[in-house]
Protein backbone atom coordinates (compact mmCIF):
# COMPACT_ATOMS: atom_id res chain seq x y z
CA UNK A 1 0.00 0.00 0.00
CA UNK A 2 1.53 3.31 -1.08
CA UNK A 3 0.75 5.72 1.73
CA UNK A 4 1.47 9.19 0.45
CA UNK A 5 4.50 10.83 2.01
CA UNK A 6 3.88 14.30 3.37
CA UNK A 7 5.28 16.90 0.96
CA UNK A 8 8.16 18.92 2.39
CA UNK A 9 8.29 22.70 2.38
CA UNK A 10 10.88 23.68 -0.21
CA UNK A 11 13.02 26.81 -0.42
CA UNK A 12 11.72 27.32 -3.97
CA UNK A 13 8.26 28.04 -2.51
CA UNK A 14 9.71 31.44 -1.51
CA UNK A 15 10.29 32.34 -5.17
CA UNK A 16 7.93 34.95 -6.70
CA UNK A 17 5.98 32.36 -8.73
CA UNK A 18 4.58 30.94 -5.46
CA UNK A 19 3.90 34.25 -3.71
CA UNK A 20 0.19 34.24 -4.69
CA UNK A 21 -0.19 30.76 -3.16
CA UNK A 22 1.60 31.77 0.03
CA UNK A 23 -0.48 34.94 0.24
CA UNK A 24 -3.68 32.97 -0.17
CA UNK A 25 -2.86 30.48 2.58
CA UNK A 26 -1.48 33.18 4.85
CA UNK A 27 -4.75 35.07 4.45
CA UNK A 28 -6.77 31.90 5.08
CA UNK A 29 -4.86 31.23 8.29
CA UNK A 30 -5.34 34.79 9.59
CA UNK A 31 -9.03 34.86 8.71
CA UNK A 32 -9.53 31.51 10.47
CA UNK A 33 -8.60 33.28 13.73
CA UNK A 34 -11.62 35.58 13.46
CA UNK A 35 -14.91 34.87 15.27
CA UNK A 36 -17.12 32.52 13.30
CA UNK A 37 -19.89 35.10 12.82
CA UNK A 38 -17.52 37.45 11.01
CA UNK A 39 -16.27 34.65 8.78
CA UNK A 40 -19.87 33.69 8.00
CA UNK A 41 -20.78 37.18 6.85
CA UNK A 42 -17.58 37.51 4.81
CA UNK A 43 -18.27 34.16 3.18
CA UNK A 44 -21.78 35.13 2.10
CA UNK A 45 -20.47 38.37 0.64
CA UNK A 46 -17.71 36.69 -1.33
CA UNK A 47 -20.11 34.04 -2.61
CA UNK A 48 -22.55 36.64 -3.93
CA UNK A 49 -19.76 38.67 -5.53
CA UNK A 50 -18.12 35.64 -7.15
CA UNK A 51 -21.34 34.31 -8.65
CA UNK A 52 -21.88 37.66 -10.43
CA UNK A 53 -18.53 37.15 -12.12
CA UNK A 54 -19.14 33.46 -12.89
CA UNK A 55 -22.52 33.40 -14.60
CA UNK A 56 -21.91 29.92 -16.02
CA UNK A 57 -21.67 28.55 -12.48
CA UNK A 58 -24.99 30.12 -11.56
CA UNK A 59 -26.55 28.55 -14.64
CA UNK A 60 -25.14 25.16 -13.57
CA UNK A 61 -26.69 25.51 -10.12
CA UNK A 62 -30.06 26.47 -11.60
CA UNK A 63 -29.99 23.67 -14.17
CA UNK A 64 -28.99 20.98 -11.67
CA UNK A 65 -31.81 21.94 -9.32
CA UNK A 66 -34.25 22.04 -12.23
CA UNK A 67 -33.21 18.56 -13.35
CA UNK A 68 -33.13 16.96 -9.89
CA UNK A 69 -36.23 18.60 -8.40
CA UNK A 70 -38.66 19.33 -11.23
CA UNK A 71 -41.51 19.52 -8.72
CA UNK A 72 -39.91 22.46 -6.92
CA UNK A 73 -41.70 25.75 -7.50
CA UNK A 74 -39.79 28.62 -9.17
CA UNK A 75 -40.01 30.60 -5.92
CA UNK A 76 -38.57 27.74 -3.84
CA UNK A 77 -35.85 27.15 -6.42
CA UNK A 78 -34.87 30.83 -6.31
CA UNK A 79 -34.50 30.66 -2.53
CA UNK A 80 -32.47 27.45 -2.81
CA UNK A 81 -30.16 29.01 -5.40
CA UNK A 82 -29.44 32.01 -3.19
CA UNK A 83 -28.71 29.82 -0.18
CA UNK A 84 -26.43 27.64 -2.29
CA UNK A 85 -24.50 30.68 -3.51
CA UNK A 86 -24.05 31.84 0.10
CA UNK A 87 -22.77 28.39 1.02
CA UNK A 88 -20.33 28.40 -1.89
CA UNK A 89 -18.68 31.51 -0.50
CA UNK A 90 -18.62 30.21 3.05
CA UNK A 91 -16.94 27.00 1.83
CA UNK A 92 -13.71 28.95 1.37
CA UNK A 93 -13.73 29.96 5.01
CA UNK A 94 -14.76 26.50 6.20
CA UNK A 95 -11.72 25.10 4.42
CA UNK A 96 -9.56 27.49 6.43
CA UNK A 97 -11.31 26.38 9.61
CA UNK A 98 -10.72 22.74 8.75
CA UNK A 99 -7.03 23.19 7.94
CA UNK A 100 -6.01 25.72 10.58
CA UNK A 101 -8.35 25.53 13.59
CA UNK A 102 -6.99 23.82 16.72
CA UNK A 103 -8.77 20.68 17.86
CA UNK A 104 -10.56 22.39 20.75
CA UNK A 105 -12.22 24.83 18.38
CA UNK A 106 -13.43 22.02 16.12
CA UNK A 107 -14.96 20.25 19.12
CA UNK A 108 -16.70 23.45 20.22
CA UNK A 109 -18.49 23.82 16.88
CA UNK A 110 -19.31 20.21 15.94
CA UNK A 111 -21.56 17.64 17.57
CA UNK A 112 -21.61 13.98 16.57
CA UNK A 113 -24.55 11.72 15.86
CA UNK A 114 -24.41 7.96 15.27
CA UNK A 115 -20.81 7.35 16.42
CA UNK A 116 -21.97 4.14 18.07
CA UNK A 117 -22.21 2.50 14.63
CA UNK A 118 -18.49 3.05 14.06
CA UNK A 119 -17.62 1.83 17.54
CA UNK A 120 -19.48 -1.42 16.90
CA UNK A 121 -17.72 -1.97 13.57
CA UNK A 122 -14.36 -1.26 15.17
CA UNK A 123 -14.99 -3.93 17.78
CA UNK A 124 -15.73 -6.34 14.95
CA UNK A 125 -12.48 -5.39 13.23
CA UNK A 126 -14.39 -4.68 10.06
CA UNK A 127 -13.28 -2.19 7.41
CA UNK A 128 -15.60 0.75 6.75
CA UNK A 129 -16.22 2.56 3.50
CA UNK A 130 -17.29 6.06 4.58
CA UNK A 131 -19.54 7.27 1.78
CA UNK A 132 -19.72 11.05 1.62
CA UNK A 133 -21.14 13.60 -0.81
CA UNK A 134 -19.45 16.79 -1.94
CA UNK A 135 -21.20 19.21 0.37
CA UNK A 136 -19.75 22.70 0.54
CA UNK A 137 -18.51 22.04 4.07
CA UNK A 138 -16.96 18.63 3.38
CA UNK A 139 -13.50 19.81 4.47
CA UNK A 140 -14.61 20.74 7.97
CA UNK A 141 -16.60 17.50 8.10
CA UNK A 142 -13.49 15.48 7.32
CA UNK A 143 -11.49 17.30 9.99
CA UNK A 144 -14.23 16.86 12.59
CA UNK A 145 -14.64 13.18 11.78
CA UNK A 146 -10.93 12.61 12.25
CA UNK A 147 -11.02 14.24 15.66
CA UNK A 148 -13.51 11.61 16.82
CA UNK A 149 -12.68 8.59 14.64
CA UNK A 150 -9.57 8.97 12.42
CA UNK A 151 -9.66 7.27 9.06
CA UNK A 152 -7.79 7.12 5.76
CA UNK A 153 -8.10 10.12 3.48
CA UNK A 154 -8.27 9.85 -0.30
CA UNK A 155 -7.35 12.83 -2.45
CA UNK A 156 -5.81 14.08 -5.70
CA UNK A 157 -2.41 15.77 -5.27
CA UNK A 158 -2.48 19.33 -6.58
CA UNK A 159 -0.36 20.24 -9.61
CA UNK A 160 0.94 23.27 -7.72
CA UNK A 161 3.49 21.77 -5.26
CA UNK A 162 3.21 24.72 -2.88
CA UNK A 163 -0.59 24.42 -2.81
CA UNK A 164 -0.27 20.67 -2.38
CA UNK A 165 1.97 21.15 0.65
CA UNK A 166 -0.71 23.09 2.51
CA UNK A 167 -3.56 20.92 1.24
CA UNK A 168 -1.89 17.71 2.38
CA UNK A 169 -0.87 19.21 5.73
CA UNK A 170 -4.43 20.40 6.34
CA UNK A 171 -6.12 17.13 5.42
CA UNK A 172 -3.74 14.78 7.20
CA UNK A 173 -4.17 16.59 10.53
CA UNK A 174 -7.02 14.30 11.49
CA UNK A 175 -6.54 11.38 9.10
CA UNK A 176 -4.32 8.41 9.86
CA UNK A 177 -2.70 8.74 6.46
CA UNK A 178 -3.51 9.72 2.87
CA UNK A 179 -3.90 7.71 -0.34
CA UNK A 180 -3.97 8.90 -3.92
CA UNK A 181 -7.52 8.63 -5.25
CA UNK A 182 -6.24 6.38 -8.05
CA UNK A 183 -4.62 3.96 -5.60
CA UNK A 184 -7.35 1.31 -5.60
CA UNK A 185 -4.99 -1.37 -4.26
CA UNK A 186 -4.15 0.90 -1.33
CA UNK A 187 -7.83 1.39 -0.54
CA UNK A 188 -8.51 -2.34 -0.73
CA UNK A 189 -5.68 -3.15 1.64
CA UNK A 190 -6.77 -0.46 4.09
CA UNK A 191 -10.32 -1.84 4.15
CA UNK A 192 -9.07 -5.41 4.62
CA UNK A 193 -7.00 -4.20 7.57
CA UNK A 194 -10.09 -2.76 9.24
CA UNK A 195 -9.48 0.89 8.41
CA UNK A 196 -12.09 3.55 7.70
CA UNK A 197 -11.66 4.89 4.16
CA UNK A 198 -13.22 8.12 2.91
CA UNK A 199 -15.04 7.83 -0.41
CA UNK A 200 -17.17 10.34 -2.35
CA UNK A 201 -18.79 8.65 -5.40
CA UNK A 202 -21.35 11.39 -6.07
CA UNK A 203 -19.63 13.37 -8.85
CA UNK A 204 -19.46 12.75 -12.59
CA UNK A 205 -15.94 11.35 -13.04
CA UNK A 206 -16.31 10.58 -16.73
CA UNK A 207 -17.11 7.40 -18.69
CA UNK A 208 -14.20 5.26 -17.40
CA UNK A 209 -15.29 2.72 -14.75
CA UNK A 210 -18.79 4.14 -14.67
CA UNK A 211 -22.37 3.38 -15.54
CA UNK A 212 -25.59 5.36 -15.83
CA UNK A 213 -27.85 5.24 -12.80
CA UNK A 214 -30.76 7.32 -11.49
CA UNK A 215 -29.86 10.39 -9.43
CA UNK A 216 -32.94 12.10 -7.99
CA UNK A 217 -35.19 12.83 -11.03
CA UNK A 218 -32.44 12.26 -13.61
CA UNK A 219 -32.73 8.72 -14.99
CA UNK A 220 -29.21 8.49 -16.42
CA UNK A 221 -26.47 10.05 -14.29
CA UNK A 222 -22.88 8.96 -14.92
CA UNK A 223 -21.95 7.14 -11.70
CA UNK A 224 -18.69 5.45 -10.76
CA UNK A 225 -18.65 1.67 -10.41
CA UNK A 226 -15.69 1.92 -8.04
CA UNK A 227 -17.93 1.23 -5.08
CA UNK A 228 -18.51 -2.32 -6.34
CA UNK A 229 -14.77 -2.91 -6.69
CA UNK A 230 -14.11 -1.86 -3.09
CA UNK A 231 -17.07 -3.59 -1.47
CA UNK A 232 -17.02 -6.84 -3.45
CA UNK A 233 -13.32 -7.39 -2.79
CA UNK A 234 -13.37 -6.63 0.95
CA UNK A 235 -16.95 -7.13 2.22
CA UNK A 236 -16.51 -3.88 4.14
CA UNK A 237 -19.36 -2.06 5.83
CA UNK A 238 -20.87 0.90 3.94
CA UNK A 239 -21.54 3.87 6.21
CA UNK A 240 -22.94 7.12 4.78
CA UNK A 241 -21.88 10.33 6.56
CA UNK A 242 -23.10 13.92 6.30
CA UNK A 243 -21.87 17.22 7.69
CA UNK A 244 -24.68 19.72 8.22
CA UNK A 245 -24.46 23.36 9.25
CA UNK A 246 -27.28 23.69 11.75
CA UNK A 247 -27.28 27.44 12.30
CA UNK A 248 -25.63 30.63 11.12
CA UNK A 249 -23.71 30.73 14.40
CA UNK A 250 -21.32 27.97 13.43
CA UNK A 251 -22.90 24.85 14.89
CA UNK A 252 -22.48 21.68 12.81
CA UNK A 253 -23.72 18.12 13.08
CA UNK A 254 -21.62 15.26 11.77
CA UNK A 255 -24.26 12.61 11.12
CA UNK A 256 -23.16 9.01 10.79
CA UNK A 257 -25.87 6.84 9.26
CA UNK A 258 -26.59 3.23 10.09
CA UNK A 259 -24.50 0.81 7.97
CA UNK A 260 -26.31 0.00 4.74
CA UNK A 261 -27.74 -3.46 4.16
CA UNK A 262 -28.73 -5.18 0.94
CA UNK A 263 -25.84 -4.03 -1.23
CA UNK A 264 -26.08 -5.83 -4.62
CA UNK A 265 -22.75 -7.65 -4.88
CA UNK A 266 -21.21 -8.52 -8.26
CA UNK A 267 -23.60 -6.16 -10.05
CA UNK A 268 -21.92 -2.77 -10.69
CA UNK A 269 -24.97 -1.23 -12.37
CA UNK A 270 -27.36 -2.14 -9.56
CA UNK A 271 -24.74 -1.14 -7.00
CA UNK A 272 -24.41 2.33 -8.52
CA UNK A 273 -28.16 2.86 -8.28
CA UNK A 274 -28.17 1.44 -4.75
CA UNK A 275 -25.51 3.91 -3.56
CA UNK A 276 -27.22 6.88 -5.22
CA UNK A 277 -30.61 6.02 -3.74
CA UNK A 278 -29.57 4.83 -0.28
CA UNK A 279 -26.49 6.92 0.46
CA UNK A 280 -25.93 9.97 -1.75
CA UNK A 281 -29.53 11.18 -2.01
CA UNK A 282 -30.26 10.85 1.75
CA UNK A 283 -27.00 12.68 2.54
CA UNK A 284 -27.89 15.55 0.20
CA UNK A 285 -31.46 15.71 1.50
CA UNK A 286 -30.14 16.47 4.98
CA UNK A 287 -29.24 19.97 3.74
CA UNK A 288 -29.71 20.30 -0.05
CA UNK A 289 -28.77 23.99 -0.01
CA UNK A 290 -25.30 23.02 1.23
CA UNK A 291 -24.53 20.60 -1.62
CA UNK A 292 -22.08 21.43 -4.44
CA UNK A 293 -24.69 22.06 -7.13
CA UNK A 294 -22.20 24.17 -9.09
CA UNK A 295 -20.58 20.91 -10.29
CA UNK A 296 -21.80 19.80 -13.72
CA UNK A 297 -23.11 16.52 -12.33
CA UNK A 298 -24.65 15.38 -15.62
CA UNK A 299 -21.98 16.46 -18.10
CA UNK A 300 -21.35 12.88 -19.32
CA UNK A 301 -24.25 11.56 -21.38
CA UNK A 302 -24.97 8.20 -23.02
CA UNK A 303 -23.73 8.06 -26.58
CA UNK A 304 -26.02 9.96 -28.91
CA UNK A 305 -27.80 11.94 -26.19
CA UNK A 306 -27.64 15.75 -26.16
CA UNK A 307 -26.03 17.71 -23.34
CA UNK A 308 -28.31 18.63 -20.47
CA UNK A 309 -26.52 21.96 -20.14
CA UNK A 310 -27.02 23.29 -23.67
Amino acid sequence: MSKLTAPAFKAEFLFPRYWPTLLMFGTMMLISLLPYRIQFLMGKGIGRLAIKLMKKRRFTIERNLELCFPEMTPEARKVMIQKNIDNAGLALFETGMAWFWPEWRIKRHVRFEGVEYLDELKEQGRGVLLVAAHSMNLEIGGRAFGVRAPGVGVYRPNNNPCFDYFQFKGRVRSNRYMLDRKDVKGMLRALREGERVWYAPDHDYGPRRSTFAPFFAVDKACTTTGTSILVDATDCAIVPIAIIRDTDNGLYTLKIFKPLEGFPHKDPEAAAEFINRNAIEPIIQEAPEQYMWLHRRFKTRPEGEASLYS
